[in-house]
């Protein structure tokens, strides 16, 4: 059996991108961006044993205002094929990926959930407790979410790496 992989927003097979840093083996879970708060979910809640958790570029807005938040819905509302490709444009820099490849659209609801996802200090504690590793990883210069602000968050509950001149999906 391989490691469990959950996929970005408006994403899908796009696993390949981070196969430099995946563990694959049992016990390992993974996901990116949207697909690394359905991971964490997935462990928090799990019965099963997990010895690593792996979280690329999570969706980290809890520090967005509510105007944000409501303007990227708005904006997703009014057209979600404009907003998508804009999106794809942005999680790939500074790379030059092609990331429409990958493209699944994703619903107004997992936009909704990955924007207001709130991070919990308690559940984190929960998934370590049960001896899950977290390992976080973030891009530099990523367009999507404040990286430092992630890093500062995550950094008492995992081993962060903080990949310099990469964007949301890890590349250069």
């Amino acid at each position: 059996m391989k490691s469990k992989y959950f996929s970005g927003f408006s994403l899908k097979d796009e696993k390949e991108l981070f196969s430099e840093y995946l563990v694959e083996n049992d016990f390992t879970i993974s996901g990116f961006s949207y697909g690394a708060i359905k991971a964490f979910e997935e462990v928090l809640n799990s019965e099963k044993r997990v010895d690593l958790l792996q979280l690329f570029s999570p969706a980290f807005f809890q520090t967005q205002n509510e105007k944000f938040i409501r303007m990227q819905l708005m904006f997703f509302n009014k057209d979600s094929k404009s907003y998508c490709e804009n999106f794809l444009k942005n999680i790939s820099y500074p790379s030059n990926i092609d990331s429409s490849v990958y493209f699944q659209e994703g619903s107004y609801e997992e936009l909704q959930t990955l924007l207001t996802y709130k991070w919990d200090e308690e559940k984190l504690n929960k998934v370590l407790e049960k001896g899950t590793r977290i390992e976080v990883y973030l891009g530099g210069v990523d367009k999507i979410i404040d990286s430092l602000k992630a890093y500062e968050f995550f950094k008492d509950f995992s081993t962060v790496y903080l990949i310099k001149n990469s964007g949301h999906i890890l590349k250069g």
